[in-house]
């Protein structure tokens, strides 16, 4: 089963300097159909503008993933650590037993980016920060595993879950696939461009929700940039 979620089907809020599309229940959006899928919790498209961005706020017991759209976002935390992350690259923050961060757009552009959260396995633990700059030819036409919770993808930023975040980026008229695990979630958002999911198609930023589904089939309409959770 997929469900397709059209962009424009999505809650949001407009602050001025953050526009937000949310694709669960978020913040002062709810949809009681709508409150995740498995372990994903939060799936948010948002938009920042031009120096400013998200003042130092607290989080605990969850696994937030950053993936930079356009712009660059900038990271600093209680910890000491601070980052600026690029278009097309990833952050992982573990909350654990609390964090204490803020995410700015440091430029002169609007920046875009999706967040996602995902529960972790377990509460508790320390908080970690790590970011990295991924080779786009690495996944050219292909999934690649951003960020996982599995030990065998040893490439991928860690997170404290049972998940990964992919992305690929497809050619018009490439296909790729994804084989998915009995009972898994995964939802599937085209940063850019337009797909064919098992034959249902997305625009960009459409977001598409899939269970009991073996094997995903994904095909560029056009030139297309994918964004991939599997989750418990």
């Amino acid at each position: 089963m997929i469900e397709l979620r059209p962009f424009n089907s999505l809650g949001g809020a407009d602050h001025g300097w953050l526009k937000a599309r949310h694709h669960f229940s978020f913040a002062n959006y709810h949809d009681p159909a709508r409150m995740g899928w498995g372990a994903l919790r939060v799936w948010n498209d948002d938009e920042i503008a031009s120096n400013t961005g998200f003042p130092p706020h607290p989080h605990a017991d969850m696994e937030i993933i950053t993936y930079v759209r356009e712009g660059a976002i900038t990271h600093q935390d209680h910890m000491g650590n601070k980052g600026r992350t690029e278009a097309g690259d990833v952050q992982v923050m573990s909350a654990g037993s609390g964090v204490r961060h803020a995410e700015y757009n440091l430029e002169t552009d609007v920046t875009r980016i999706f967040q996602l959260w995902i529960l972790p396995n377990r509460r508790g633990g320390p908080p970690a920060w790590a970011a990295k700059p991924f080779p786009k030819d690495a996944r050219a036409g292909k999934f690649v595993a951003l960020a996982s919770g599995f030990p065998e993808d040893d490439d991928a930023l860690p997170i404290r879950t049972d998940a990964r975040v992919l992305g690929a980026t497809l050619k018009a008229g490439e296909t790729t696939t994804y084989e998915t695990g009995a009972s898994r979630h995964t939802y599937l958002v085209a940063a850019k461009g337009a797909v064919e999911v098992n034959g249902l198609t997305l625009n960009t930023r459409d977001g598409a929700a899939a269970t009991d589904e073996p094997v995903l089939t994904v095909k560029a309409l056009e030139d297309a940039e994918i964004v991939l959770v599997d989750a418990a």
